[in-house]
């Protein structure tokens, strides 16, 4: 939609685009939960729930996109309530700070990702989609709501106690995680470098991948 000044308004920004962006740029690191994000949060006998590479895609992109500001590698990690072996398997791979996994209260593993890093919670972009999340919410400094067709009253409480700066209406099952990274990076106002540089597999991708593959994911597995 217009705003006053005739400019575009993005309607999944749920704050002025100057405040959305100054919020963006205290960013650090990235944290996702896994179920509803990564898909569709059904899970099979033994709690494991897999992922597309569309979204996987989305995430590489976004850190990339993020490193490009000062080549700084921006922390990552997942934060689940159940133990995933596919999203333990995605963490290593992607080459992700950490996992942790088991956790029904998270702020437990948040405040421990934040020791490990030397990191202010104001300093985290969380990107989540239930109820579990809203004491990481309440904290983090930017907040990606994924959406589902059965959570709108959920959704609109979360908007209502100003839990959310950026919503997105597709579902975990239907990439919206992919939607968050790209528009992330649009915001960042780096999209057609971070394509560029992708595609071109340069010596500035190269320089970034080096730094991600580097990573020894920390694995936390905890007991329910």
């Amino acid at each position: 939609m217009l705003g006053a000044s005739g400019r575009h308004q993005d309607d999944r920004l749920l704050a002025r685009r100057d405040a959305t962006l100054q919020r963006l740029s205290r960013i650090k690191a990235v944290i996702c939960d896994w179920d509803g994000v990564f898909n569709d949060g059904f899970k099979d006998a033994e709690g494991g729930s897999p992922f597309s590479e569309v979204d996987s895609m989305g995430i590489n992109l976004l850190r990339f996109a993020l490193w490009l500001r000062k080549e700084e590698l921006p922390y990552s990690a997942i934060i689940t309530g159940q133990n995933n072996a596919f999203a333990e398997r995605f963490a290593q791979r992607e080459h992700l700070h950490g996992i942790y996994a088991g956790y029904t209260h998270k702020p437990e593993a948040f405040d421990r990702f934040l020791a490990q890093h030397d990191l202010r919670p104001e300093e985290v972009l969380f990107v989540f989609d239930d109820v579990l999340d809203l004491p990481v919410a309440e904290r983090c400094g930017m907040r990606v709501l994924i959406g589902h067709r059965a959570t709108e009253l959920f959704q609109r409480t979360c908007i209502e106690r100003g839990l959310v700066d950026i919503h997105i209406n597709l579902d975990g099952s239907h990439h919206g995680l992919r939607e968050a990274c790209e528009l992330l990076i649009q915001l960042l106002g780096n999209w057609e470098r971070v394509i560029d540089h992708r595609v071109a597999y340069d010596a500035v991708y190269q320089r970034y991948l080096a730094t991600r593959q580097a990573v020894v994911t920390e694995v936390v597995r905890h007991t329910r």
